[in-house]
């Protein structure tokens, strides 16, 4: 897919180690998933440049600038399992888990591309125990309680 002119803009709007970062870890992405949809999200005063997001059938990861580290944040992905451990932020939360990289560090991009591979899998397989055309839209509450349980998909 194409690449996002507005996160072409943030990463150039960024003249130091953290656009360098954010920019070999958009690449890593590109690799990994051909056909990943870049989306800039979340825009406001205090952020004008908004959110840089990776989908594929749902929120991927987004990817955040701070003054000492970018972080990548998986959506949704509680129960993805990540054998070589690049998590190392937001452990306890309830369905997200985030990398945070800092200055001088890099991530093995073999291991990124098979956690990013897994998230988009995860995400895909919300849809797997509904009829071909029905999404399975995450927040709502099943009329059902035959309805997919999001563990089952891991």
């Amino acid at each position: 897919m194409s690449r996002s002119p507005d996160i072409d803009a943030r990463l150039a709007s960024l003249a130091d180690w953290r656009g360098d970062t954010l920019t070999a870890l958009r690449d890593l992405i590109h690799a990994a998933d051909p056909e990943v949809v870049e989306t800039v999200k979340w825009k406001k005063a205090t952020n004008p440049h908004g959110v840089p997001v990776w989908e594929h059938d749902g929120i991927i990861c987004t990817g955040e600038v701070y003054r000492d580290k970018v972080k990548l944040t998986f959506a949704k992905v509680g129960s993805l399992k990540d054998p070589t451990g690049l998590f190392n932020a937001s452990l306890d939360a309830g369905t997200r888990r985030a990398i945070d990289i800092h200055a001088g560090e890099t991530l093995d991009p073999l291991a990124f591309k098979a956690l990013f591979l897994a998230g988009v899998a995860d995400a895909q397989g919300h849809d797997a125990c509904q009829a071909d055309g029905a999404k399975w839209v995450e927040g709502l509450i099943p009329s059902s309680t035959a309805a997919p349980d999001r563990k089952a998909h891991v």
